[in-house]
């Protein structure tokens, strides 16, 4: 066997350790519950009531967060100028902090008085808060999925779209974001996959109302494994689901 063979079957073996790593828990754990009882958990009025309120409270943050985060993403990905290398520092920090931290400072932050009263804004025990955490800790991946995806298109594209008559505004719109929208679509989604996961923040700002994290939390807590796990079992389920759906259509388009 030459050794070029040898390599690969290491990295075979290794990739399919880590893989078996990733799926085993997640395919033990429904196997377990069982999809009749995962079908029965997510009929609950509050069981999809809190999974319904997970995807799009974190799917209204994703959007929240591409209109101002691929401004952004873009000018990371163009200019250099003074400061940039903490301004990527900031944008980095929420995923290095902890999250019950980031939940403390997300309510010395936001929590006050001329918030609550010029912007009418409530953030504990509120959808707002709720989204302000999603945010806060996950608005890096779309960020940094999107200013990866600009930094591939060749900026002579761009040039070559505004000699042709095209102001800069119509270049990046026509230009720029269809060539990076691959990147585009995997950071919003790895954004709205970890705001639907997050925990920590939410459950120090928000615990109601209950997001799927914080009900899984919740149940394990007051009653036990064998009424958390159907619910997680179900959140896991449905979340595949969206994410390998997405990942599809994005491939094919």
């Amino acid at each position: 066997m030459k050794n070029s063979e040898i390599y690969k079957l290491i990295f075979y073996f290794l990739s399919g350790f880590l893989i078996l790593f990733f799926s085993y828990p997640i395919a033990k754990l429904i196997y377990n519950v069982g999809l009749s009882n995962i079908l029965n958990t997510i009929s609950e009025k509050e069981v999809y009531k809190s999974i319904g309120l997970t995807f799009y409270i974190s799917f209204y943050a994703v959007i929240i967060a591409f209109i101002a985060g691929i401004p952004l993403a873009y000018i990371l990905a163009r200019y250099n100028f003074w400061g940039k290398s903490f301004v990527e520092a900031v944008i980095d920090l929420p995923t290095m902090i902890p999250h019950t931290a980031a939940g403390i400072a997300i309510l010395l932050a936001y929590n006050n008085t001329f918030i609550n009263n010029y912007f009418n804004i409530r953030i504990i025990d509120s959808k707002i808060g709720i989204m302000f955490a999603m945010m806060f800790l996950s608005s890096s991946y779309l960020v940094n999925g999107a200013k990866e995806g600009f930094r591939k298109v060749d900026i002579k594209l761009e040039n070559a779209a505004r000699t042709l008559g095209a102001n800069w505004f119509s270049a990046f719109t026509r230009v720029v974001v269809p060539n990076a929208r691959h990147e585009i679509i995997n950071g919003m989604l790895m954004m709205w996959a970890r705001g639907i996961g997050e925990f920590g923040a939410i459950v120090i700002i928000a615990y109601h109302p209950m997001v799927a994290p914080v009900l899984i939390y919740d149940r394990f807590n007051n009653f036990g494994l064998q009424y958390s796990a159907p619910v997680a079992a179900a959140m896991i389920l449905m979340s595949m689901i969206v994410f390998i759906s997405v990942r599809i259509i994005n491939k094919k388009t």
